[in-house]
């Protein structure tokens, strides 16, 4: 099969019968993982091609789930206890794979793990998520890897920088209590507590969002407000940001407000950039490149993109869309499944898919699809398979 003018089109030397066929969807949020995702997806094809070769690999964007893919991917999963984001306890998985750690931030320190409000988008901090680092530092790595989409936290990574031996000071000397609401009073770092360890390991951080520290489209004014913060907050949290950024200036020469990205995950990529040296990278571009992604997508002649909500938001990087045009490099068409789809065919054609299912519509609703989500991902799957053959 390749793609032809927006629509599949069964060429002499593939089958239909046996088409090779690649299922890399990333999570549905809310209703299955990546990896169950894959699964459902399978299934469907299976039901309608009998006799094809299906590949599966979830994916993610260097949010929540990533850990998930590695694994899947033969990373040997780590558990820990550490603390949450209100300091309360949780369990973390992580992985480690080859000589890199993996470590999701919304494992740690997510906004999944609370209920949020205005107190804890105030008080949510990333301590959590630097145990995890220590505890890699503990293993044969030569890299950390620190996914941090889906957090709850706005503190630029200061909890997770106290666990790892910061400290962060008012004009008395006196370390700030953790959140990103104390952080407008920081008037000193003190790094020389660092985990020496910490000089041996390099620190990539993955994006899932490119937004900036600090203004309009930075970490507090977007973000905040998700984390519970309301106006008087998010200003609050925006203070402390803009506080951070000119101490961190003040103490590395970095400004802040210049790095694309610093203001991801509540600023955390931000300030391991700074304090740290971490390397900031795309999340979806960096796992893709770990996954061998353009290796797979080559030995398909058709890739299965998916996620819970195929919207506007899709067309700004998230992996179903990234994963599409990485594959139209490679001349493999893409279809997609979802939850629920709201682009326009043109939309979806520009953005590199040539057809999309949806299980709200293979369900008659999306609350029906949501009562049994696998079910109608598996129906919504052999359904795209049909429409295929009759094109």
């Amino acid at each position: 099969m390749r793609a032809d003018s927006g629509r599949f089109r069964v060429t002499p030397h593939v089958s239909n019968r046996h088409p090779r066929v690649l299922v890399a969807p990333d999570k549905f949020r809310g209703t299955l993982s990546a990896i169950q995702a894959a699964v459902a997806i399978s299934h469907g094809i299976a039901q309608v091609w009998p006799d094809a070769q299906i590949r599966t690999i979830p994916v993610a964007d260097g949010g929540e789930g990533t850990v998930a893919c590695f694994i899947a991917a033969g990373a040997q999963r780590r558990s820990n206890t550490v603390s949450g984001p209100l300091r309360g306890r949780v369990r973390a998985n992580w992985a480690v794979r080859e000589d890199t750690a993996i470590i999701e931030m919304a494992a740690a320190s997510g906004l999944a793990l609370i209920t949020p409000s205005v107190t804890s988008a105030l008080a949510a901090d990333s301590f959590g998520t630097g145990e995890l680092i220590i505890k890699a530092l503990g293993e044969d790595v030569s890299t950390i890897v620190v996914a941090v989409g889906g957090s709850a936290t706005t503190d630029g990574g200061t909890g997770a920088l106290r666990a790892l031996g910061a400290r962060f000071l008012d004009s008395a000397g006196n370390e700030l209590p953790p959140g990103g609401y104390f952080l407008q009073y920081l008037e000193g770092i003190d790094l020389e507590r660092l985990d020496p360890r910490l000089s041996e390991a390099r620190i990539h951080v993955y994006c899932d969002v490119a937004s900036p520290l600090i203004g309009g489209h930075g970490a507090a004014t977007v973000f905040g407000p998700q984390k519970g913060a309301d106006p008087a907050a998010a200003e609050a949290l925006e203070a402390g940001m803009t506080q951070f950024a000119a101490v961190v200036a003040d103490l590395t020469g970095t400004d802040l407000r210049r790095v694309a990205g610093a203001g991801a995950a509540g600023g955390f990529a931000g300030g391991f950039h700074a304090l740290l040296h971490a390397q900031l990278m795309g999340g979806f571009s960096a796992i893709a490149h770990d996954l061998e992604l353009a290796t797979q997508v080559s030995w398909a002649d058709l890739v299965i993109v998916g996620e819970g909500s195929l919207d506007l938001q899709s067309l700004q990087g998230k992996a179903p869309v990234a994963l599409a045009q990485l594959a139209a490099q490679l001349n493999t068409p893409v279809a997609a499944i979802a939850g629920t789809v709201s682009l326009s065919e043109h939309q979806l054609n520009a953005a590199g898919l040539v057809a999309a299912g949806s299980a709200s519509e293979s369900a008659g609703s999306s609350a029906a699809a949501l009562e049994h989500p696998a079910m109608f991902v598996t129906a919504a799957a052999a359904d795209l398979a049909r429409s295929l053959d009759r094109r």
